[in-house]
Parts: C-alpha cells; sequence; structure tokens
C-alpha cells in the first residue's frame, strides 16, 4: 500500500537570486483585506522606454533613477517641463483581467504593460503591518510603491505579496506595476504552447493587514498512516517569534491544541479524535478551524481525508475510487478571456457536476483560489499542475527554479484543500536523461512539501516493441509517479476512430492509471456524418469508442479527457472550424453542449 506519513517538521520552500518575492501568505480568504480590485491607469511599453534608458541600464537598479522611470510616476512641475508620460491622463483596465480581451487593439499583443492604482489607506493599528496581495499576473511582475521597488515575481500562475509598511501613506499612495507577458524559451511555460498568453494582472489584488507578529502559514490534514490523528505544523512572521503561544481549535470536535514557537517561529504537534467526519466526494464535510495567538487569529475550513494507492487501486479514505473526471482550462464561460471570478469558477464547476464527474484535472498551470474553495465544498477531487509542459530547458538551473519555486507556491497555497490530491509535475514532455533529472528533483521536492498527496503527470504513450498496434508506457519518470498517467489521441492524431478497436496495451506497472486526456475536435452546431472531421458526430463517436478502449485496460482507474470547453489558442486557425479556437471541448466557449458531452455524461453515470 503507497500512503505517506506526515513529518512534523514545517517545510520553508526554496529561495533564490532569481525570484525577490517574500513568503507567501497563506488563506487571504479570511484576513483582514482592502481590495485593490477595479480600473487601474495603464501604459503600453513594448520598448520599455518606462524601465530601461537609452543604453538599455534598468533605471530601477540606479540610485537616482530619474523621472523618465515609469515607476516614479512623475508630473510637469512648470511649463517648461520635459515629461514623456502621464498616468493620470492614459485610458483604464479592469484588475482583475486580461488586456486581450478588454482592448480590442491588445488582442495580440506580448509585451510590457505599465498598471498604476491610486489609494489611501489608514491602518487600524498604528503598529500594525501591511502587504500587497497579488493572486496572480502574468507573467513577470515588477512591483513598486511611491517610488520604491518593492520587488519581482515570475510566473503567470501563483500568488505572491510585498510588505508594505515602511513606505505606506495616509493618502496618495500609487503602486505602480510593470508586467511583461513575453513568451521566453528558458521560462516555465516556454515559448510553445496550445493556449492563450493572456497578459495583465489576471486575478485580484488587495492589502492585507497583520499585527506586528502574525501566522503566517500553517499546514493541517489527516495523518495518512492514522485516521484518528491531525497533523499540525506552522510559522509566524515577526520580529519576536520565540516562544510564542499558539492554539488550534476545531469547536465542533471539541479540541483545542496549544503550542509554543521555536525561534525560528515555527510550531508543530498532533491531535486525536475518533469522532472526525471525513470528506469525501458524497459528504464533503469541512470543520471550522481556528488559529491564534495572543495578537492574531485567523479561520479556515478544511476537510480530513486520506488519499492512497495500493496495486492498482486508488483509495479515497481506505475504499477504492474511480475518477470521473474532465480538463479544463481557466476561461470563463459567460464573460471574454480569462476566468477570474467566484461565479467564473462556479460556471465552470457547476457544468462538471452536470457531466457526472467527481474529478477535474486543471490544466496546464495553477488555477485559481476559488476552484479549489468552492471543489472542498462541492467534493470534487482536484488534480492541480506545474506549467512544465512540453519543451522546456531542462539544463538550464535557472529554468528548474522558476519551475520549483511555482511549484513551491501552489502547493503552499492549497496544502489545506481537501479537494486537492495529486501534484502534477508536467504535461507532455519528451523523455530525454535532463528532463529525468529535472523532473526527479521536482518530485522530490512535492514529497517533502506535502507528503500527504499523489505525484502524476501527464506523460505520453508509445508503441510497444514499434507495433503501432499496442500502446505502452516507455519513461523512466513513470517509476517515481504514484498514479501513471497520460494523454493519448488514437482517432484524432493517430488514425482514425477504427482503429481504437484494435488497440492493445500492455502497461506493466502494478499502479493506477489514469487517461489524462483524450479527445477530438468539433464545433458546436455543426453535424454530418460519423467519419466526417470537426461534426459533433465524429466526436460522439470518438468519445464512444475510446471509452471502450479505455475499459480494457486492466488498471484503468479514471480519466479527465480533454477537454469541458472550447478555449482560445493561436494554434488554431483553420477558418469556419476553429478560428482561433482550440475545439476539443465537450461543450463550446459559451457552454453549449456538444454530443460528446451526454456520452460520457452516461459513461460516468453508469460506471
Amino acid at each position: 500500500m503507497k500512503s505517506y506519513f506526515f513529518p512534523f517538521l514545517f517545510l520553508i520552500g526554496i529561495t533564490n537570486f532569481l525570484f525577490s518575492q517574500e513568503k507567501l501568505i497563506i488563506n487571504t480568504y479570511n484576513r483582514q483585506q482592502t481590495s485593490l480590485n477595479g480600473y487601474w491607469k495603464y501604459i503600453v511599453d513594448p520598448y520599455e522606454n518606462g524601465f530601461y534608458n537609452y543604453r538599455y541600464e534598468a533605471f530601477d537598479k540606479q540610485e537616482k533613477p530619474g523621472r523618465a522611470a515609469y515607476f516614479t510616476n512623475s508630473k510637469r512641475k512648470n511649463k517648461s517641463d520635459l515629461i514623456e508620460y502621464d498616468f493620470d491622463k492614459m485610458d483604464s483596465l479592469r484588475v482583475p483581467g486580461d488586456w486581450n480581451t478588454q482592448k480590442e487593439k491588445l488582442f495580440y499583443y506580448e509585451g510590457s504593460t505599465w498598471y498604476k492604482k491610486s489609494f489611501d489607506y489608514i491602518k487600524s493599528e498604528s503598529k500594525n503591518r501591511v502587504f500587497v496581495y497579488f493572486e496572480a499576473a502574468n507573467y513577470k511582475a515588477d512591483v513598486y510603491l511611491n517610488g520604491e521597488k518593492l520587488g519581482t515575481h515570475v510566473g503567470g500562475f501563483t500568488p505572491f505579496n510585498f510588505e508594505l509598511t515602511k513606505l505606506l501613506k495616509n493618502e496618495d499612495n500609487f503602486l505602480i506595476v510593470k508586467i511583461d507577458n513575453k513568451r521566453e524559451k528558458d521560462a516555465v511555460p516556454t515559448l510553445n504552447t496550445d493556449w492563450w498568453n493572456y497578459g495583465g494582472i489576471t486575478r485580484g489584488v488587495k492589502l492585507i493587514e497583520t499585527p506586528p507578529n502574525f501566522i503566517e502559514d500553517y499546514f493541517i490534514q489527516l495523518n495518512s498512516e492514522d485516521n484518528e490523528e491531525i497533523n499540525i505544523s506552522g510559522n509566524l512572521n515577526g520580529v519576536s517569534k520565540n516562544k510564542q503561544k499558539v492554539s488550534v481549535d476545531i469547536p465542533e470536535l471539541g479540541i483545542t491544541k496549544h503550542f509554543v514557537t521555536n525561534k525560528d517561529g515555527s510550531f508543530s504537534g498532533s491531535i486525536r479524535s475518533k469522532n472526525i467526519k471525513y470528506w469525501s466526494i458524497n459528504t464533503p464535510y469541512l470543520y471550522t478551524v481556528n488559529i491564534a495567538t495572543t495578537k492574531d487569529a485567523i479561520t479556515d475550513q478544511i476537510g480530513f481525508r486520506t488519499i492512497a494507492t495500493k496495486g492498482a487501486d486508488i483509495l479515497l479514505n481506505g475504499e477504492s475510487i474511480f475518477l470521473k473526471g474532465i480538463s479544463i482550462h481557466e476561461e470563463s464561460l459567460s464573460s471574454k478571456g480569462r476566468a477570474h471570478s467566484v461565479n467564473d469558477a462556479k460556471e465552470l464547476l457547476q457544468t462538471v457536476k452536470k457531466l457526472g464527474c467527481n474529478y477535474v484535472r486543471l490544466a496546464h498551470y495553477p488555477h485559481n483560489e476559488h476552484m479549489l474553495r468552492l471543489a472542498d465544498q462541492m467534493g470534487i477531487l482536484v488534480w492541480e499542475e506545474n506549467p512544465v509542459y512540453w519543451t522546456i530547458s531542462w539544463e538550464n538551473q535557472q529554468t528548474y527554479k522558476n519551475a520549483n519555486n511555482q511549484l513551491s507556491e501552489v502547493i503552499s497555497r492549497d496544502k489545506n484543500r481537501a479537494s486537492v490530491i495529486i501534484w502534477s509535475m508536467a504535461n507532455e514532455t519528451p523523455t530525454s536523461a535532463e528532463r529525468y533529472v529535472f523532473l526527479k528533483k521536482l518530485a522530490d521536492f512535492t514529497r517533502k512539501k506535502d507528503p500527504t498527496r499523489l505525484i502524476s503527470a501527464a506523460l505520453e504513450q508509445s508503441n510497444f516493441e514499434g507495433n503501432p498496434l499496442i500502446k505502452t508506457i516507455h519513461d523512466d519518470f513513470a517509476n517515481v509517479v504514484d498514479i501513471l498517467s497520460f494523454n493519448q489521441y488514437v482517432g484524432w492524431y493517430d488514425g482514425g476512430i477504427e482503429k481504437c478497436k484494435t488497440i492493445k496495451w500492455k502497461i506493466d506497472y502494478d499502479k493506477p492509471v489514469l487517461i489524462s486526456e483524450f479527445g477530438a475536435g468539433a464545433k458546436f452546431g455543426l453535424h454530418g456524418d460519423k467519419e466526417t472531421r470537426w461534426t459533433e458526430e465524429y466526436q460522439e463517436y470518438l468519445y464512444t469508442e475510446t471509452l471502450k478502449m479505455l475499459d480494457q485496460i486492466e488498471q484503468f482507474r479514471g480519466a479527465s479527457p480533454w477537454i469541458l470547453a472550447d478555449f482560445r489558442s493561436p494554434r488554431r486557425v483553420l477558418p469556419e472550424i476553429q478560428d482561433g479556437w482550440n475545439r476539443k471541448g465537450v461543450v463550446s466557449e459559451k457552454g453549449e453542449k456538444k454530443k460528446a458531452f451526454f456520452v460520457l455524461k452516461n459513461y460516468y453515470n453508469n460506471k
């Protein structure tokens, strides 16, 4: 039986010179906060004139950057003064939101754009601290307050925060953020993807106010080896962190546990109860958990469950489960562009429930926190994925640090969510010795940071000994993962649909098998016979035959077909069919159900 013991050591993750953001504050959902969402002024800066001087020297590396630097927000002092920008006279963009779908002229734009938000802020207590928290910004964010640099964050799908306390004024603060979404070879993801590169401050921004010493992080999960024990660890942020009293209270269980921090501000221990109600897909029970010090208090809603594997079975709370899933991209069904709101998340997950799913694969990057919070409430299991996609610079150490940092951030944010059962290391990455080392290091890091969940990756299948009618997995990384997952497209990229009837599988691993992707493109409303590509009938037929084929795999324990809804992709240019959309959704970009939707729903309802 594959399971994990949760150690009491609290692991704080990586730091490195590539990234200058501060350690992540978790559970901003339930902290004192002030939203900075709304309209922000912006300047499009494709030549980055507001960041570099004419000799391509960064202004923020200079002792006196001068007023040409956009982050100084400079104004003319007299009629002869030369200032070549003015934020206050510029157009506005909504935050959160991508710039591509807000402004037609920015639809294909990739490059640097500056955002500015002015605000007043008076702390509730004079000694309190204030942080700015970004839920995500794609891709590289340089952040400044009142002309001073706070730091840099790299990665388009994970949260980050910076402390403002020493620079904050009661009135007339200006927060300026340079967002650069240019694709780069050594980035994560790299140059080539099959989704839209939405630029901008794509998720919410808020100010978080805390006491001088506050609860920065905690990890509260059921012990996988003992389902009557809840393991607890965490740490404080502040100057006086040593020998601080911390309490963890679960009122419904009638349990309060007291801790004393060590010199690093960390605490750890466990509590026991024979009366724990376990979180499951049918009864997604969440406990109110209160964590408090003498100066700070925070509440979370946490479910307790175990997830493990035994041979080819996936065990939720010790019981075998079949994962009836679908893949999802982070695009809204009711509005244009990147999904970011609670309503966007509800609409997506409600569609998932109507499909009969108990599981979703959030591809190909970390999605917003609303998705995980709602999945907790709705009883939906979740695969979360690091954006190591297709081709990555495997030998570049900075690329690895980037991937590691993004993975660390999503684990930090979501490690208390019962719905999350799988951390995925990568998607469709070609095998090589360098790639194996890269992914193995990520997997080792993940098991240290969170030993309570399973590890997988969307691998690629291949022909067994060159025989196109026998499929197998030939990948050393398959020995590392807990769940063997792979993408396969027999009937779409690999022959016609009739081939599904002739395929056999030879998989010599005593592990659960998840089919992380299969599917076919179809434009909603386009009809014809089942042999005609792009019709709903072709997609319907492929789903029917593929599911029959997959049921022959002895270790088959679930699937997440590609994909819930049609999504934007610049790779997909076929006129009158794709028009810039990947058409593999079982619903259209507007949520209209295609015929394959009902095939999959019927299959899941009878599984």
